[in-house]
């Protein structure tokens, strides 16, 4: 039977009255989410990891491996795993690093490998001493796993259950402190991170950029974008004003943890007033924590990017979240 959420619509915003009705109604988003993009793997598809290195890279503070892991029976997915030369000897805190599309480099685009300049954001944590994976995405550059075959209903989906995999694999490294992670990515990662985040408890600070508007706002109401392989197909099964879940639901299935999100003025992709109103209805909630506060969104003057200064506070979010204040000055960011 469809599953509509009482809170999925931005005209009729109402928010629940308490975090116990909160927490009581987000399983109906997550069935929500799960009516769209297939249900999420359980048990039955983890296993041994069994990680392979294909390559190894020394980059002066950190080391670059190449690695695939096993995700799933029948399944490898390549990654970088960067890992700080400090981190051998004293474990340090790790962010899962979603890269944005790129059909031509996928996940190199983040460790500094080619690309779009403002994105190896992979590289620039490693250096400031975070462990680092970067996962590819599904049906991007060279992976190209049959989703349908292994049993999924959407890319969106696979790529979930690659991420919480990944996660698994940097629970079990010795270099890596503590079972809390970040999640961090632009575009395509801006909303992999999130989609990820509301199933996966362990991701404790989520950054997002120029990774959503409203469902309703997008391109003026064209949601084909979203309706590919790569993404969510069912979704062209439903007329707009039906869609039974919207970006405010998940960011405040989010609450308490600290969001963090940047949504550019000039962005062609991402309208940045309906971030901004998507943030704001989900801090009604996170507003029942009292943590409204560590909910936050910016508004760089540029377009379809993630500026220096912009990552620059992501960072410190991050750090202050796992607990590396030192790894950032907070007097090199702006306020």
């Amino acid at each position: 039977m469809p599953v509509t959420l009482s809170f999925s619509s931005l005209r009729l915003a109402a928010p629940p009255s308490s975090p116990d009705a909160w927490q009581a109604q987000r399983p109906a988003l997550l069935a929500a989410m799960q009516q769209v993009m297939g249900p999420l793997p359980g048990p039955e598809k983890r296993g041994p990891l069994a990680v392979q290195i294909q390559e190894e890279t020394d980059c002066g503070s950190y080391i670059r491996r190449l690695i695939t892991y096993v995700s799933e029976p029948g399944c490898r997915v390549p990654a970088y795993l960067l890992i700080p030369h400090a981190a051998l000897t004293a474990p340090a805190p790790a962010a899962l690093c979603l890269h944005p599309t790129d059909d031509r480099i996928g996940h190199k685009v983040v460790v500094g490998l080619g690309g779009r300049a403002n994105r190896a954001y992979a590289s620039e944590l490693a250096q400031a001493g975070f462990v680092a994976l970067a996962p590819a995405y599904p049906l991007l550059a060279n992976y190209r796993p049959d989703w349908s075959a292994l049993g999924y209903q959407s890319g969106t989906m696979k790529a979930i259950w690659d991420n919480m995999r990944g996660l698994d694999l940097l629970a079990e490294l010795p270099f890596v402190a503590g079972q809390s992670f970040a999640a961090i990515g632009h575009s395509l990662g801006g909303h992999n991170s999130i989609y990820t985040a509301v199933f996966e408890p362990r991701i404790a600070v989520v950054v997002s950029s120029c990774g959503f508007d409203s469902y309703q706002d997008y391109m003026d109401g064209d949601i084909a974008g979203w309706t590919s392989d790569r993404y969510m197909p069912r979704l062209a099964d439903y007329a707009l004003p039906d869609i039974p879940f919207d970006f405010h639901d998940m960011i405040a299935a989010l609450a308490p943890r600290p969001c963090f999100v940047s949504a550019p003025v000039g962005d062609s992709n991402f309208r940045w007033r309906s971030v901004a109103s998507v943030v704001e209805t989900a801090r009604a909630v996170y507003d029942l924590y009292g943590a409204g506060e560590v909910l936050q969104v910016v508004h760089p003057d540029c377009g379809h990017d993630f500026p220096a200064a912009i990552r620059q506070r992501a960072y410190q979010r991050i750090a202050a979240v796992l607990g590396r204040l030192g790894a950032f000055d907070a007097s090199e960011a702006p306020n």
